[in-house]
């Protein structure tokens, strides 16, 4: 294993390029800096514009703080992350590898080990293991029909074919929670999944979502795509208080702020449907079945 000098933050004489550090961790070069990222969500940003009740339910809901934490991501601390991330069947949990100084100031490996209840923790996402981590075809896409889909319903699910609110909704989705990097037009299965159980207010397991796709980069061969950089760092943050940060491994991602929102909902809507389910009410009770 290279053992490398980690420069920590106060010592900007000796600051590391990042290229320096991708030298050194030359798997997972495939980076996406629209993926994983911290959405405008809050009141001052979204207050008397179009998308003003659908931030209000996000604000309220409990993907919130995946949503909305802006945790600063240390690009190194991700790619070692990934570069050593192994999952472990007998306790179900993912192991990896990281640096950090001990108290003599010598640089030690330090073992990073969690599963999905860290995930379910950390991310506050209030679900729990026996949610389902599957959902009716029939119930998601009939919900999109009410929402104002204008697609082909058996065709790809595009977050253009809606209105403006709905499309603000979906871009917050798809480039927050989605672990794909790039695409990003498309709304995936699983994403349409949280959207139903959110709007709707029926139970899911996003957490167990969330890890399945982290375990399978674990698996992956080859180089490993920096996946839910954010996420990722939140969970090192949580683990490890001390391990080193310098300046310049700072990971610069383009975040949902407002000038992002006014160019997701600039175009005209071709059908406008009013909003629904909890987005309108937050009393609302999901209909038994898949009513």
């Amino acid at each position: 294993m290279c053992v490398l000098k980690l420069v920590l933050e106060d010592d900007a004489s000796r600051s590391v390029s990042l290229a320096d550090w991708t030298a050194v961790f030359g798997r997972g070069k495939d980076t996406d800096k629209g993926h994983n990222v911290h959405c405008a969500i809050d009141y001052d940003t979204t207050n008397g514009i179009v998308v003003e009740k659908v931030a209000e339910f996000l604000r309220e809901c409990r993907v919130a703080k995946a949503l909305f934490d802006n945790t600063v991501i240390y690009e190194s601390h991700v790619r070692a992350f990934w570069n050593t991330a192994r999952y472990v069947e007998t306790d179900k949990m993912i192991h990896a590898i990281l640096r950090k100084k001990d108290k003599n100031g010598k640089d030690v490996d330090v073992e990073f080990v969690f599963g999905v209840e860290d995930v379910r923790r950390v991310l506050d996402l209030q679900d729990n293991e026996n949610d389902p981590t599957i959902m009716s075809e029939r119930l998601a896409k009939g919900l999109w029909c009410i929402m104002g889909f204008t697609g082909h319903i058996n065709g790809k699910m595009l977050k253009t074919n809606f209105s403006k609110a709905y499309r603000y909704l979906l871009h917050c989705m798809v480039h927050s929670l989605s672990h794909r990097k790039g695409a990003y037009d498309e709304v995936s299965d699983y994403i349409m999944n949280i959207v139903t159980s959110l709007v709707l207010n029926r139970r899911y397991n996003i957490s167990q979502v969330i890890f399945e796709y982290m375990k399978e980069n674990c698996l992956a061969e080859g180089d490993k795509y920096i996946m839910y950089p954010r996420f990722i760092m939140m969970l090192i943050n949580d683990k490890i208080k001390d391990l080193p940060k310098i300046r310049s491994d700072v990971m610069e991602v383009r975040n949902v702020t407002y000038e992002t929102i006014m160019r997701v909902t600039k175009e005209a809507d071709k059908k406008t449907k009013q909003l629904i389910g909890r987005i309108k009410d937050k009393n609302y009770v999901a209909p038994d079945n898949e009513k």
